[in-house]
């Protein structure tokens, strides 16, 4: 059974994908079974060299992960360049920090006893990844349990196969057979891999999917990373480059990233200068420019049906960046929506495309309470010159990652993951390594003679 991938940039058929049932997800997770003992048992040293050499392959073939990623996502090309060299990182980071790995206090405890923590991997982990990055969000995943001492079987989606095919055949020669397999298929390959003789589920996507996934799973662990609707409070004395600095964030990926920038709250005083300032920056930065499209027929639907129901009074929007041939992608514009209530279908769901709202508040109380009053808490940021203020405000919002003068800035050492609806589990840095382990406590009695 196979499935047909569409070029999000044409709309049109550009092949098709098997599509994994019983038997294939059953033979991909006894081949890991299999696998784990040999793969768990190396010292984090062994698996360390396996890892970089991974990396390198990565990077040995980089054009072809990019024209991969590309093909399926419909991303401009100098993005996906930079993704692909972060995933290379990714797994050298983590080839790095499991070797470096810290564990509670061990020693004399208990008086006549020694005791000590050991970190053991859980088994074998299925990784279901999203459209929206393919390889980076495998990556996330799989650097930290494979690091870890797990086997992993992944299953990306169903219109993004392309890059993950890829780098399980990289990781057979790498890593050895059965340590990182790929199953493409569709949702109910993902509910077959999430029911399958797996001991952990880590999973990326929407906040239904995450919650069938969380009762599918039942008493095994899950990690979710279920999206976002990340506010961006904007105060008066705000940097001079924030509007461009959102607009930017706001189109990256089309929008289409978990802890992009959504809904800008500022100040009463400063609302139609930020709907202005939001508005030109728009108009300079993005005339012309190739940001991408969205992924797939169904995301443009969504993103048309929000802005179709939204009640905003005002409604500022760009030019589409398709080419010559591209008119039937699944092209949408980046939009600014102003004048609208608080509790506006644009503000409370997450839209996943290039889309800002604004709203004013009338002091930072009521501002943290917008930014707060959605069921998502993924990410955030805040825009203001006064250091203090900013600080304070960060540490009132409710996010798992929260930026100042900044928006979209990550990097391996340190983490992300989400609270309330945006799900629970850390990606990225050390502590993703503990994601994908559990401790036991060891203790001895000391006995002479």
């Amino acid at each position: 059974m196979n499935t047909t991938l569409i070029d999000p940039r044409t709309g049109r058929s550009r092949g098709t994908s098997p599509i994994g049932r019983e038997p294939e997800v059953a033979e991909a997770v006894g081949n890991a079974r299999t696998t784990l003992a040999s793969w768990r048992a190396l010292t984090p040293k062994e698996r360390s060299r396996k890892l970089e050499r991974l990396a390198s392959l990565v990077e040995e073939n980089a054009a072809e992960y990019v024209a991969r990623e590309n093909a399926g996502t419909g991303k401009p090309a100098s993005e996906t360049a930079g993704e692909v060299e972060q995933v290379a990182d990714l797994f050298r980071f983590y080839a790095s920090a499991v070797r470096a790995q810290s564990a509670p206090a061990a020693g004399r405890l208990v008086d006549g006893h020694e005791s000590w923590v050991r970190w053991e991997p859980l088994g074998v982990v299925g990784v279901v990844v999203p459209w929206n990055y393919p390889l980076m969000m495998a990556a996330w995943r799989c650097a930290a349990a494979l690091a870890a001492g797990n086997v992993v079987v992944a299953k990306p989606a169903e219109t993004t196969p392309d890059s993950l095919e890829l780098l399980a055949r990289h990781a057979a020669e790498a890593l050895g057979p059965g340590v990182l397999t790929a199953v493409a298929g569709d949702r109910e390959t993902g509910r077959l891999l999430v029911a399958a003789d797996v001991d952990m589920v880590a999973f990326t996507g929407s906040a239904r999917a995450g919650a069938d996934v969380a009762a599918r799973a039942g008493g095994r662990r899950v990690s979710l990373e279920l999206g976002g609707n990340a506010p961006a409070l904007v105060l008066p004395d705000a940097p001079a480059d924030t509007w461009t600095q959102l607009v930017d964030a706001c189109a990256y990926n089309a929008g289409q990233s978990c802890a992009a920038p959504a809904r800008v709250i500022t100040l009463r005083e400063n609302y139609e200068r930020a709907v202005a300032e939001l508005a030109e920056a728009a108009r300079q930065r993005l005339a012309g420019r190739d940001f991408g499209p969205l992924n797939n027929v169904d995301q443009a639907a969504r993103y048309d049906r929000i802005v179709k129901s939204s009640a905003a009074r005002r409604s500022l929007t760009g030019e589409i960046s398709a080419g010559a041939g591209e008119e039937d992608g699944f092209w949408r514009p980046v939009r600014i929506l102003a004048d609208l209530p608080d509790d506006d279908p644009a503000v409370v769901e997450e839209v996943f495309g290039p889309l800002l709202t604004v709203q004013q508040a009338d002091d930072l109380d009521a501002a943290v309470h917008l930014a707060n009053g959605v069921p998502q808490a993924l990410a955030a940021s805040v825009w203001t010159r006064d250091l203090t203020t900013g600080l304070e405000l960060a540490g009132r919002l409710d996010a798992g990652e929260t930026w100042l003068n900044c928006h979209l800035v990550q990097t391996a050492e340190l983490p992300h993951g989400g609270r309330g609806a945006s799900g629970h589990g850390t990606d990225l840095s050390v502590l993703a390594l503990h994601e994908y382990q559990r401790p036991k406590t060891v203790t001895a009695r000391l006995v002479r003679g």
